[in-house]
């Protein structure tokens, strides 16, 4: 059908437009738009999954209670997840690239800001621009281009390599903060990471998209499927079930690293640690966060591989299962740094593997056309999730002088979602009428 165009006129789901992109460029797993998608998220998510480090330091410098840290990157989570919709929406009215550019600015003067912030209040300001910078280069806008320019048979692949991307990011980005404090002071590094992030928008160019849709279109379409969507209760069930992912990932990045540093106690000189250049429990908490998106990598691939092949729900309450159990384990268990380093293999393997499948639910049950925006009201939950997990995580330490409390609600929300996964009713629904 259309074969003897020459180009194929495919009707571009996520904006109303018609897109004049060769059929064969959208086939490859392999593309421009991946391959930029994966940078600019990489980066992003390098740079997000190092706050924890910042922690004791900053703290440490101003006397600051643990309750006001966390407020801070708490603020940021639920910025990331507020923008998120609105973010999404930009990139179908006015252009992908253009909600990436805003999102890098917001971003890189959020942590310039943050760099001269003496003051809770302060920090708390700038990670609000820190959380919309998030939100403009991360999930929400990238997988809906990914998703766009990718086949149908190579979709649900596709957001998971850009998702593993952040992982990628995960890996070194702990680490890379934790060497830079060694050379330079915390406000330094923060503004080393806005270069950073500034640099990712390089690659741009290779991120081509269709023209947006008029503006009477565009409002009409928007309105009609978000109704839809918001009257299906399984697109409820995909909102609540998001938010234990949220609580769960937001705690342990921000908090993972001081819980480590305080727990573990000192490391023994010499041994396999030790050869790892593991000498601290400092930089044992920076490589638990690496290991974790080490790990991540290798499970958002697998879960991209089964959510082609098997009903996506069920992936997702066994993969909410699965992290219950490893953290209740964890807790439960004495703890050493072999059992840290354990945790974070597990628990890596099923970091962001919710992440493809909850995008290509969307997608598959709603269609392309609007996925960021849905995708984007989806993962508000998640952020509200992150939230609640790092603002209780400072709260209740203050409170109890433990995150124990903090981690038995992770394991509970986690039960939860598993279970309100199950009755979702995994079939397309025609939303918009012929």
């Amino acid at each position: 059908m259309g074969h003897d165009l020459g180009l194929a006129r495919a009707i571009d789901n996520s904006r109303g437009a018609t897109s004049t992109w060769p059929m064969e460029q959208r086939t490859p797993l392999i593309n421009p738009v991946l391959i930029a998608g994966c940078v600019i998220i990489m980066t992003g998510f390098a740079i997000r999954a190092s706050f924890g480090v910042f922690q004791i330091p900053i703290a440490t410098e101003f006397g600051w209670p643990r309750a006001e840290f966390s407020l801070a990157i708490a603020i940021q989570n639920l910025a990331w997840g507020f923008g998120q919709p609105f973010f999404g929406a930009i990139a179908e009215r006015m252009g992908d690239r253009k909600a990436i550019i805003l999102g890098a600015l917001f971003y890189a003067i959020g942590l310039v800001l943050s760099a001269g912030a003496t003051t809770p209040l302060a920090a708390q300001m700038t990670e609000i621009l820190v959380g919309f910078g998030i939100a403009g280069t991360g999930f929400g806008v990238i997988l809906a281009v990914v998703g766009r320019a990718a086949s149908d048979d190579n979709r649900s692949m596709a957001l998971a390599v850009a998702t593993a991307a952040g992982s990628a990011g995960q890996v070194f980005g702990a680490p890379l903060a934790e060497f830079l404090l060694t050379l330079m002071s915390w406000q330094s590094v923060f503004v080393v990471f806005a270069a950073l992030i500034l640099s990712s928008l390089a690659v741009l160019p290779m991120m081509r998209s269709p023209a947006p849709a008029s503006k009477a279109e565009l409002e009409e379409s928007m309105g009609t499927i978000l109704t839809r969507a918001l009257r299906d209760p399984s697109f409820t069930m995909i909102f609540v079930g998001f938010f234990s992912c949220g609580y769960q990932l937001g705690f342990i990045t921000a908090h993972f690293p001081a819980f480590i540093t305080e727990i573990c106690g000192p490391i023994m000189a010499g041994g396999i640690l030790a050869g790892l250049g593991i000498t601290t429990t400092s930089t044992l908490g920076a490589v638990a966060i690496s290991l974790i998106g080490l790990a991540n990598i290798g499970g958002t691939l697998m879960a991209g591989w089964a959510g082609k092949r098997f009903p996506r729900k069920y992936l997702l309450a066994g993969i909410y299962t699965a992290r219950t159990v490893v953290a209740a384990a964890f807790i439960l268990m004495p703890m050493t740094p072999a059992t840290v380093i354990i945790f974070s293999l597990a628990m890596g393997s099923l970091w962001l593997a919710t992440v493809p499948l909850t995008s290509g639910l969307v997608a598959h049950l709603y269609g392309l056309r609007y996925m960021g925006t849905l995708y984007g009201i989806v993962f508000f939950s998640h952020q509200v999730g992150s939230f609640m997990g790092v603002w209780l995580g400072g709260r209740l330490y203050d409170a109890f002088g433990s995150y124990t409390a903090v981690w038995w609600i992770g394991v509970g929300v986690g039960a939860f979602s598993a279970i309100v996964h199950l009755p979702i009713r995994e079939r397309r629904i025609d939303l918009v009428p012929a």
